[in-house]
């Protein structure tokens, strides 16, 4: 019973000819309206996704930002003893306010009797105005690529004298943990260690106003040499 009569109402209303809503004047001109919207927003979106290749090229090129222009230091808010680090061309670059204890240190005979290179005799780590026993424009301000010359790992800053796992009379400076390399507070790697040179100083100076400007200095064949080497 119930399927039949569910039969006869659905021939009831098949039969019953009425109005669909497309044929509704309302209707239609919403749907009109919709699709007009809809063009301009794909439109607008299509005119957005064009404009991206201008906009990208006006953005630095990753080669450009791999280069790195130079980075601008402010040195006297540096406290007596601390290292701060920036970053110059990718690379750590570390740079240390030696306090007079520090550079005193650096000068003694059982240190020096223990370094690699002391003279600094490889010329393509620094420039030379840093080939002095501080390798530094500034006795007091040590600036070095804080990356170990073994593998490229990064040391640690260890400036505490005394007896330690690492090094028996340690005298402060710069450990690497990854492979067992000592660097002096100047940079000046040890005899004995995985590193074969000491530390890279990039080139630097210092402006009148006292603030220090790592990637440039006044003398370009000496930034030439540096930056092909790193």
């Amino acid at each position: 019973m119930s399927r039949s009569r569910g039969s006869k109402n659905q021939q009831n209303l098949t039969a019953r000819p009425g109005r669909g809503a497309a044929d509704r004047p309302g209707v239609c001109q919403t749907r009109r309206q919709i699709l007009f919207a809809a063009t301009a927003t794909t439109g607008a979106v299509g005119i957005g996704l064009a404009t991206l290749p201008f906009l990208s090229s006006l953005a630095p090129s990753t080669r450009a930002q791999e280069l790195g222009a130079p980075v601008t230091v402010n040195v006297d808010q540096l406290d007596p003893g601390e290292l701060i680090t920036v970053i110059w061309r990718g690379s750590p670059v570390w740079v240390l306010r030696r306090t007079p204890q520090m550079l005193e240190r650096m000068l003694h005979k059982h240190l020096i009797d223990g370094l690699a290179d002391p003279d600094s005799s490889v010329v393509s780590q620094q420039p030379p105005y840093a080939r002095n026993p501080f390798r530094s424009r500034r006795p007091d301000l040590f600036v070095a690529i804080g990356l170990c010359t073994h593998l490229g790992c990064i040391p640690l800053y260890q400036p505490t004298p005394g007896n330690m796992p690492f090094a028996d009379d340690w005298m402060g400076g710069f450990f690497c943990p990854c492979h067992g390399s000592r660097f002096d507070l100047a940079g000046r790697v040890a005899k004995r260690v995985p590193a074969p040179r000491n530390l890279v100083v990039p080139p630097h100076q210092y402006t009148k106003r006292g603030s220090l400007i790592i990637g440039v200095d006044d003398q370009r064949d000496e930034m030439t040499t540096i930056a092909s080497t790193s």
